[in-house]
This record gives C-alpha cells, structure tokens and sequence, in this order.
C-alpha cells in the first residue's frame, strides 16, 4: 500500500511544540533551582535570572498556574506543585544527560553548559535512551 506523503510544513510540528514547551520546562526548572539555593523563587529572581522583565516573569507565572505546575502567594514567592516538581526534576534530569553526553564527546564544558540549554528541550525520549546507553557504554 502507497504511503501518503506528509505536508511539508508537519515536519516543523514537533520543534514548534517543543518551543512552546521549552519556556514553561526553563521555569519551573529555574524555580526548583531557585528554592534548593534560596529557599524561595521571587518573581524579580525569576527576572534577573532570565534577564526579561517583572510584566514577562508575571505573564509565564500565570501560565505554570493555569496548567497547574505553581501557586504563587502575594509576598510570598513562586511554590511548584507535585506535577511542576515532576516535571522539574524530568527537565533537570535531561539537562544533566544532554550535558554529560556533550562533555563526553569532548565539547569543551563552556560549550556544552550554553548548547545543553537548548538541546535538552528538543529530545525525544528515543534520544534520550540512547544518550543514556551512549554514556553507559563510555563509562564502562
């Protein structure tokens, strides 16, 4: 049986998803950061660390509400909920893979901190088996 062809532009599909994701995964995994170092995530930590404004941190804030990933109580921060604590720590866990896997291919670290930022929000969960295979077998 012919296999229909796909239209050109559902190639695209997955990266334009994943940029919508990658905004809300960058957050709550900042936010975790926040409350290991700090104990708290403020709104303004929120907008000094992604260099953007409090109205942009404000704007992301209401979205990780409305999906359920935070609260935030007035003077009292940025809280994530059991589902953004999960997915914080996926979103940490990924980062950390994408990151051994590039500095065990010999990217120099500097390198391999800014191109995992980026990286880690478009892998498939393939990809992230196989980086994990990759990283056993070198470690062996």
């Amino acid at each position: 049986m012919p296999v229909t062809p796909r239209p050109r532009y559902a190639r695209f599909e997955r990266t334009r998803l994943d940029h919508q994701q990658e905004l809300v995964e960058d957050y709550v995994e900042e936010i975790a950061q926040l409350h290991r170092d700090h104990g708290e995530a403020r709104a303004s930590d929120l907008a000094e660390r992604f260099g953007v404004s409090a109205a942009a941190v404000s704007k992301v804030i209401a979205r990780l509400k409305r999906d359920g990933l935070a609260e935030a109580r007035p003077y009292r921060g940025v809280f994530l909920t059991a589902k953004g604590s999960e997915l914080a720590e996926k979103v940490e866990a990924r980062h950390q893979l994408v990151l051994s896997t590039l500095l065990a291919l010999g990217v120099p670290p500097h390198v391999a901190e800014a191109d995992s930022e980026g990286i880690e929000h478009h892998c498939s969960d393939a990809t992230v088996e196989a980086m994990q295979r990759f990283l056993e077998a070198h470690n062996r």
